[in-house]
């Protein structure tokens, strides 16, 4: 019997419940609670943690101000199933976050009602990534349901804040909640099914100008901050595509802008009569891998300072929010094998590593030595958009790839 055959009408029903759950930042602590209850009921033996806002604040991703990091009541959770004898084979753990981001306009009907039509779903984080959260569960139930005559465990998480810097994934990283030690993981994030292993970094900035106000009507007397930004935005775009030129990586060959420099928010001004006197622009900058967020950042305000000292406003340039660093492994790691040996087995093509532009909980299990590749149902750019879509035939296929990258990984 085929896997969509067994599993298919369980997994599907999981997703649909899981998706209404409302899991915006800070509110993931139910569908959590559902998703250990579902875990327990399944047989895996499950854990539970949340993450320590003053160690976050020691880690290079998160604002140095413990107060700055909502932690409380954002549980992740963890199952874990045993193969043969447990501690003589390797432990493989499948990550997926619960938490979305806010669902925004341009949604025809409500974006946690799930709507299923043409073989596809449309609700908030059916990629990103419920769905591959969804696909990890069932890998796990179908690998243990075969009876496979292989040794070690296979853990599945749901972890919480991954959109806010990867809050329940730093703190397992940082502090492995499980009572032994991990030898790999598999991502499941929306990667169109195909094995990642490079993810970009950023950098988050906030660049503020203040200038001199004056009456519209006498606007020569002011000092408006808008030609010094015209003048910093046109630099940036410059540095940027210098970067693509100079700071290279075979995987990101494919991509236009490799390294995109975003500014995502702008607000300049008080008065429709009055010279704008002050603007605040909030700047996204990528970083490649084997560069670091801090090398990246004294690069840009170098180019930034050179600009500025040829105006006359005043000028700070800071970071917020969240950094990512980047990530990568290589394509020769028995993680990545297994995949690429588990899509071949299930005819699908595309086994050569990738690379994507966006960041993942990967960072962390990597910087904790743990080789880590992303591979998932569902396309990146329907992320974070309206009418968020999966074709739901991927998912099947992706848990179902899944489970044999796990019983390839841990029968080596």
């Amino acid at each position: 019997m085929t896997f969509a055959t067994t599993w298919e009408a369980d997994l599907k029903s999981f997703v649909d419940e899981l998706c209404r759950f409302d899991t915006t930042a800070g509110n993931e602590a139910p569908a959590q609670r559902w998703v250990r209850d579902t875990l327990e009921s399944a047989g895996f033996e499950t854990y539970r943690w949340e993450a320590d806002a003053e160690t976050l604040a020691d880690h290079p991703s998160f604002p140095d101000d413990p107060a700055e990091i909502e932690t409380t009541d954002r549980p992740s959770v963890g199952g874990v199933l045993e193969f043969g004898d447990p501690d003589a084979g390797r432990t493989l753990v499948l990550n997926g976050h619960i938490d979305v981001v806010p669902a925004g306009s341009g949604w025809e009907g409500d974006p946690f009602e799930p709507r299923w039509a043409d073989g596809s779903l449309t609700v908030r984080g059916a990629a990103d990534m419920k769905c591959g959260l969804a696909a990890c569960v069932f890998a796990a139930r179908h690998l243990e349901a075969s009876s496979p005559e292989i040794d070690g465990q296979l853990v599945v998480e749901s972890v919480a804040g991954e959109e806010e810097g990867g809050i329940g994934a730093a703190a397992a990283a940082l502090d492995n909640p499980y009572p032994f030690e991990r030898d790999a993981a598999i991502v499941a994030e929306p990667t169109d099914c195909s094995p990642v292993i490079a993810t970009e970094g950023s950098l988050m900035k906030r660049l503020r100008l203040e200038g001199r106000s004056a009456h519209a009507a006498m606007r020569w007397r002011g000092e408006s901050v808008l030609p010094a930004f015209e003048r910093i935005r046109r630099a940036l775009e410059e540095l940027e595509a210098e970067r693509g030129e100079r700071v290279t990586h075979p995987l990101y060959e494919e991509f236009p802008i490799p390294w995109p420099v975003c500014v995502g928010r702008l607000e300049a001004g008080r008065w429709a009569s009055s010279v704008a006197d002050e603007l605040v622009a909030e700047i996204r900058i990528g970083v490649a891998p084997g560069e670091t967020v801090d090398e990246v950042e004294r690069e840009f305000d170098r180019r930034l300072a050179e600009v500025v000292a040829e105006t006359d406003v005043d000028c700070e340039f800071e970071r917020f929010s969240i950094q990512f660093e980047p990530a990568e492994i290589e394509a020769d790691e028995p993680v990545v094998r297994a995949v690429q040996s588990a899509m071949t087995a299930q005819g699908l093509g595309g086994t050569n590593p990738r690379a994507g532009t966006y960041g993942a909980d990967s960072r962390h299990y990597v910087e904790a030595g743990i080789p880590t590749v992303l591979f998932g149902p569902g396309n990146i750019e329907q992320a974070h958009f309206p009418d968020e879509t999966i074709a739901w035939d991927d998912v099947l296929v992706a848990s179902e790839t899944l489970a044999a990258a796990a019983e390839s990984y841990l029968a080596a």
